[in-house]
């Protein structure tokens, strides 16, 4: 499948310091980033929440960031609030830049002028293009004619289908990356110090997070919504967590849905009651496990 994923924000780092300023900012090591791999990472604050999910790669003399397009007005700010006396640039080429993202086992041969580097930004193999914005309504059209293009209410349903997180639903800046189940992918226990790292770094010791992202799915068939409460089925009254992304899985002909429950109730198939914010609706859901089949 084709994703045009252009309206995301686009940053490039440049100067001396880059690779250690940005390495000082981020969960990943950024000495491993390169122009072959688009790799996940989080940018916290000093309480291990999120100011961002980015994706990084570099080429000899530069560092490239992507990240969801709601964080283009803070993003840029969030960096440059902790550059002092570093040789680093940081330069929004959000207008300059079309992306790409075609899941597949092996890298698309068209263009083939172009390079591809892996990602995995759907749970599954896949590659990113970077290309001139000024290309992208032609480069579109030859990937589309040799895969199906996903616009976004198709990845909307697929991202949910296979439990990633998105920023503004799952990510924003109350939530800590394990609890999104961020860790395996984006944070990197071994590397030097970050903002926020010592928060990362005791709550993988406690092996303990209060609330965990889970997959939700209604029992009764009825459809699920964001913002809907979750409760306890012996205790209607005591809140215990909320769901954050709904949608109708046509593939797997059920109403899925993504969701935060707190911990001592949140293992795989533990049923839970969501009510509307009115507590005039309920209905039955059941925790399974991510990504839904």
């Amino acid at each position: 499948m084709l994703f045009d994923l252009s309206d995301r924000v686009k940053l490039r780092l440049t100067g001396a310091d880059r690779v250690r300023f940005l390495n000082g900012q981020v969960t990943k090591d950024v000495r491993t980033a390169n122009s072959n791999f688009s790799m996940p990472a989080c940018v916290v604050n000093a309480k291990g929440r999120l100011d961002a999910f980015v994706f990084i790669s570099a080429s000899d003399d530069a560092i490239y960031l992507d990240a969801d397009a709601d964080l283009r007005p803070s993003l840029q700010p969030r960096l440059e609030r902790y550059l002092i006396a570093d040789d680093v640039e940081i330069i929004d080429l959000s207008e300059q830049d079309a992306l790409f993202h075609v899941t597949s086992e092996t890298a698309p041969a068209l263009p083939n002028e172009l390079k591809w580097r892996r990602a995995k930004r759907f749970g599954m193999t896949g590659w990113d293009l970077v290309a001139s914005a000024n290309e992208r309504d032609l480069i579109r059209q030859k990937l589309a004619a040799q895969t199906s293009l996903c616009d976004p209410v198709c990845a909307e349903q697929l991202r949910i289908e296979q439990g990633i997180p998105r920023w503004g639903r799952e990510l924003t800046n109350e939530i800590i990356p394990v609890e999104a189940n961020l860790a395996d992918d984006a944070i990197d226990y071994a590397k030097g110090c970050y903002i926020g790292q010592e928060v990362i770094s005791r709550m993988k010791m406690s092996g303990q997070t209060n609330k965990r992202l889970c997959g939700l799915t209604s029992l009764q068939d009825g459809p699920l919504a964001a913002g809907t409460r979750l409760t306890s089925v012996d205790n209607e009254e005591k809140e215990i967590g909320w769901i954050t992304s709904a949608v109708r899985s046509h593939r797997l002909g059920k109403e899925i849905a993504l969701g935060y429950v707190k911990r001592g109730h949140n293992e795989i198939g533990t049923r839970l009651k969501g009510a509307d914010a009115s507590s005039q609706y309920s209905q039955s859901i059941e925790i399974v496990a991510l990504p839904f089949r």
